[in-house]
């Protein structure tokens, strides 16, 4: 991976890896709900994605609850949209001492495995990128979003220890992804980006930085999203010392390179409902090819989406995505 990246780097060429996956589970007539709870029909999802659009690596479904589930949250299920947590699972101090780092055999975590197994094997010739949630982020969905941003300033001790047993678990996911065979992980800490710098440093980056220091290496490369960040927390992503960066389409990509060493990837960021779903193909190409011309200065720019396509997007602007990048290439 690290060779590849340096290829990237090097490479006038410009790439896409845009994180989508919903669309080959539309192309394979199958329900979101089916892909989420079923490893053979997400893998087939991707398989038929990758066979009709040339993204330059592969990305699995974004789905962050999966990690939640594996804790114990409720999940509710939709035919075909994301799934969302039902209610927090844990109140206080005592509740998160309780709580246990759950086995990897828990909740849909199998599924994913297989579903990263199965894509593995079908897809020899590019990089294919897993995907887990962020510490923080899981956190979140644990404890309860506005209660985990209060608890930060007045019980950061619980704040704290539940985001070790997240942490400890993510890792261990991480390990068994690798272990699948993937190149590496796109860890989503979209929560995060409501956080200031400080904030987000201490609550995530240090987090996620033991993560990456225990499963990043030549051959497995952790990229951090975090599509909440608008800036202000820029540096505490830097911190945890990625491969590769991921911004969301509230993120000025000029600024995000400015700020961002050359020797990772930085990727974003179409709009992944106002641009990929609700635009036309021509707005699409207007966009994709606005992006492209702003950051032409920087070698290790990877166009992507900002954030995981959704369900129900028109092939029209996928292939309008392609097709802009194709153009601009030449």
């Amino acid at each position: 991976m690290k060779a590849w990246i340096t290829e990237i780097i090097h490479n006038p060429t410009r790439i896409a890896i845009p994180i989508m996956t919903h669309p080959g589970i539309e192309m394979t007539g199958r329900t979101v709900q089916e892909a989420v709870t079923d490893g053979k029909v997400h893998a087939e999802a991707i398989i038929a994605l990758n066979k009709r659009f040339p993204s330059a690596a592969s990305t699995v479904i974004m789905d962050l609850t999966v990690e939640a589930e594996a804790f114990g949250c409720v999940i509710n299920f939709s035919r075909d949209e994301v799934p969302t947590v039902g209610q927090r699972l844990v109140n206080s101090y005592s509740e998160v001492q309780q709580l246990p780092v759950p086995l990897l055999s828990a909740g849909r975590v199998s599924q994913f495995l297989l579903a990263n197994r199965l894509t593995v094997d079908a897809i020899t010739d590019k990089p294919v990128l897993a995907g887990c949630i962020g510490p923080y982020s899981l956190a979140g969905r644990l404890f309860d979003m506005t209660e985990i941003m209060m608890a930060i300033y007045f019980e950061p001790e619980t704040v704290n220890l539940l985001l070790e047993k997240c942490t400890r678990f993510i890792t261990e996911y991480c390990h068994a992804l690798k272990d699948a065979g993937v190149n590496g992980v796109v860890m989503a800490e979209p929560a995060a980006g409501l956080l200031s710098d400080d904030e987000c440093r201490q609550y995530s980056s240090i987090y996620v930085k033991q993560i990456v220091d225990a499963v990043q290496d030549d051959s497995f490369s952790v990229i951090l999203h975090n599509c909440g960040n608008q800036g202000q927390c820029t540096q505490a992503m830097l911190h945890v010392g990625a491969h590769g960066y991921h911004f969301g389409n509230a993120m000025n990509m000029v600024e995000a390179l400015e700020a961002c060493p050359k020797d990772v990837l930085v990727m974003g960021n179409i709009d992944p409902v106002g641009a990929f779903k609700m635009s036309t193909p021509e707005q699409m190409k207007q966009s994709v090819t606005s992006l492209l011309e702003q950051t032409s200065g920087y070698g290790n720019y990877v166009l992507s989406s900002g954030c995981d396509v959704p369900p129900h997007v028109p092939l029209e602007n996928i292939a309008a995505f392609y097709e802009a990048l194709a153009d601009y290439n030449r």
